[in-house]
C-alpha cells in the first residue's frame, strides 16, 4: 500500500521548511497567515489570536507549519491554530502541543475543534492557556 501526502499536506511540509530557513518576524509572518484564510476562519483565528496573546503575553507569535501558532521563550509551540480550510476540513482546531502544561491525570485533550466560539468558549480557552504556561 502506497501512503501520499495530500497536496494540502505537501504545501504544509513546504511552509515548515520555509519558517526554519528564514528568520522573518513572527508578527508578520501570522499576519500572511490570516491573510490566506477564508473569511470565516480569519475572523475565528483572529479571537484566537486575542485570547492567547491576553492570556499568555509572554508567548511569541510565530507560524508553525504555516499556521499561527505561540511559542515559548525556549522557542517551542505552545498552542497553534488550525484553520478549516488549511485541509480542506468542517472545522477549524485549536490545539497544544506537548510543551503545553495542560495534562490532567494519566489521559487529556489536546486539541479542540471550532466552529464559533462563544463566551464559554473564549472562558475555557483563557483558562487553558494560562494552564498551558503556567
Amino acid at each position: 500500500m502506497s501512503e501520499k501526502f495530500s497536496a494540502e499536506e505537501k504545501a504544509a511540509m513546504r511552509a515548515r521548511a520555509k519558517e526554519l530557513k528564514e528568520t522573518q518576524d513572527g508578527e508578520k509572518a501570522i499576519q500572511e497567515a490570516f491573510k490566506a484564510m477564508t473569511p470565516k476562519d480569519r475572523t475565528l483565528a483572529k479571537k484566537i489570536d486575542g485570547l492567547v496573546r491576553k492570556a499568555a503575553p509572554l508567548l511569541t507569535p510565530k507560524t508553525w507549519y504555516g499556521m499561527p501558532a505561540y511559542a515559548n521563550k525556549d522557542g517551542k509551540v505552545v498552542v497553534f491554530f488550525r484553520n478549516a480550510g488549511k485541509f480542506k476540513e468542517r472545522y477549524s482546531m485549536l490545539g497544544f502541543n506537548d510543551s503545553a502544561r495542560i495534562d490532567d491525570g494519566t489521559m487529556w485533550p489536546i486539541a479542540y475543534a471550532l466552529t464559533k466560539l462563544t463566551a464559554a468558549d473564549e472562558k475555557k480557552i483563557t483558562a487553558l492557556v494560562k494552564k498551558a504556561v503556567s
